[in-house]
């Protein structure tokens, strides 16, 4: 019986999702994205994608991407820089603030 409710919790505590970023931190690092992105999360450059309300986790995912070269589209010549700036908690933490714009 001890033995199913060890089980038991650290099945609750594996399946607990990572713990978001922190959006006020990520917002000093987000300062160098308004210059494509906007100071708004709206891109100020046609063409250029809105961050504003995006998926967290598909931020998260597109900067590691471009962090890791996996992304080679038009933008990533200027993406790849930036992602190769940011740590996984920096990038965590950018994910946040753009994700919890309203």
């Amino acid at each position: 019986m001890k033995k199913a409710i060890v089980i038991s919790m650290l099945a609750a505590v594996i399946s607990v999702p990572a713990l978001a970023g922190d959006p006020a931190a990520g917002k000093a690092k987000a300062a160098v994205c308004a210059a494509c992105h906007g100071a708004d999360g709206i891109a100020v450059i046609p063409g250029y994608p809105n961050l504003k309300g995006q998926n967290e986790q598909y931020l998260v995912n597109a900067m590691k991407a471009y962090k890791n070269k996996e992304r080679s589209g038009a933008m990533a010549m200027v993406m790849q820089p930036q992602a190769a700036m940011l740590n996984d908690e920096d990038i965590a933490n950018v994910a946040a603030y753009f994700a919890q714009m309203k």
